[in-house]
């Protein structure tokens, strides 16, 4: 489990929260402190007060996968094959085993022909899948999404669920301003002014916000009507 105690810090006040594995959506108003909860989470930012753990351990124990809502504050490295490689060689893997990871990496997703594309030449879609697959190639234990999925159309969003699906990951905590996409996860998180407002299955929160616009269309009769 995710553990949160005590935790304060920027807009955020949470006295306790835990996190479920499997796949879970942040949902909430601009504003509310979702990325910085995400990046919280992440170990880029230390909180104020409170804690963070993972299994116990604190976040920059763990090998935590972390994609960016802007395609290119993901980037480091000029290819796509150097992007890749660069979280294996941070773990210090031997040279070949990096190689034979990239290729079969790059080979499974569909996107052999990217490999020694610059980066500044793919389209937006194309570098938010290249970002996936560099923040999934270690075998993360939590993946965190920020809103990567407002860049991309359709054909792209299946594409980045497929990785998302095979990264092996136990935790995908996604920010995500979609409420379909929110709506498949397992577990939800309003998140409204820092603080959480509600959490559990899709159909219990959104029946805590019937009313707003974080609630999916298709799904807004069966709050008001019940399961």
């Amino acid at each position: 489990m995710i553990v949160v105690r005590n935790l304060t810090f920027r807009r955020l006040s949470i006295p306790e929260l835990t996190i479920p594995p499997g796949c879970v959506s942040l949902i909430g108003p601009n504003g509310s402190g979702k990325t910085t909860f995400l990046r919280v989470l992440s170990g880029l930012l230390k909180p104020s007060e409170g804690a963070v753990l993972i299994h116990d351990m604190p976040p920059w124990e763990c090998r935590i996968g972390f994609v960016n809502e802007y395609p290119d504050k993901n980037v480091l490295f000029s290819r796509v094959s150097e992007e890749l490689a660069s979280a294996l060689r941070f773990s210090h893997l031997p040279c070949e085993e990096i190689t034979r990871k990239v290729d079969l990496t790059i080979e499974r997703a569909g996107l052999s022909r990217l490999a020694d594309r610059r980066i500044h030449t793919l389209s937006g879609g194309e570098k938010v899948l290249v970002a996936l697959l560099s923040a999934t190639i270690h075998s993360p234990e939590v993946l965190l999404l920020d809103e990567f999925d407002s860049h991309l159309d359709e054909h792209t969003v299946d594409a980045a669920e497929q990785v998302i699906s095979s990264s092996g990951a136990g935790y995908v905590i996604r920010c995500t301003q979609n409420m379909d996409i929110a709506s498949r996860s397992e577990t939800l998180i309003a998140l409204f002014n820092g603080r959480i407002r509600s959490i559990g299955a899709p159909y219990e929160v959104f029946s805590t916000l019937s009313g707003t616009c974080y609630v999916p269309f298709a799904w807004r009769s069966r709050v008001e009507t019940g399961p």
